[in-house]
């Protein structure tokens, strides 16, 4: 793999985990949602968007194991096109990550789920 620094690294994990963890999470309240007040009208908006907000997680977990394979496809040393790239990502996901877990926690609190 292409040398980047190991606190990179380090965030680029994280990511992942914080990814996964949003995946986890609005799949579990979907799945209490549905146990508690079934298939409704209502519910089916909120369910629509936690299976958006899952997908959108899902999609930039997949996005950052493309770059960290594309990554060790480089020898031996990272490009500046692909540091940016990574670089310009990372920045992206950390933005995105705090919404999509707000998002989860709003819903749950709206409809009363823990």
């Amino acid at each position: 793999m292409a040398k980047i620094s190991n606190e990179f690294k380090s965030t680029l994990e994280k990511l992942q985990q914080a990814l996964l963890l949003i995946v986890d999470d609005s799949k579990v309240t979907e799945y209490m949602l549905l146990e508690r007040y079934g298939e409704t009208n209502q519910t089916a908006v909120v369910l629509d968007e936690l299976t958006e907000i899952a997908q959108q997680a899902a999609d930039l977990y997949v996005q950052i194991s493309r770059l960290l394979l594309r990554t060790a496809e480089i020898q031996p040393t990272i490009t500046p096109d692909m540091l940016g790239l990574l670089t310009d990502r990372v920045a992206t996901i950390s933005n995105r990550v705090p919404a999509l877990e707000r998002s989860v926690q709003e819903i749950k609190a709206d409809w009363g789920l823990s």
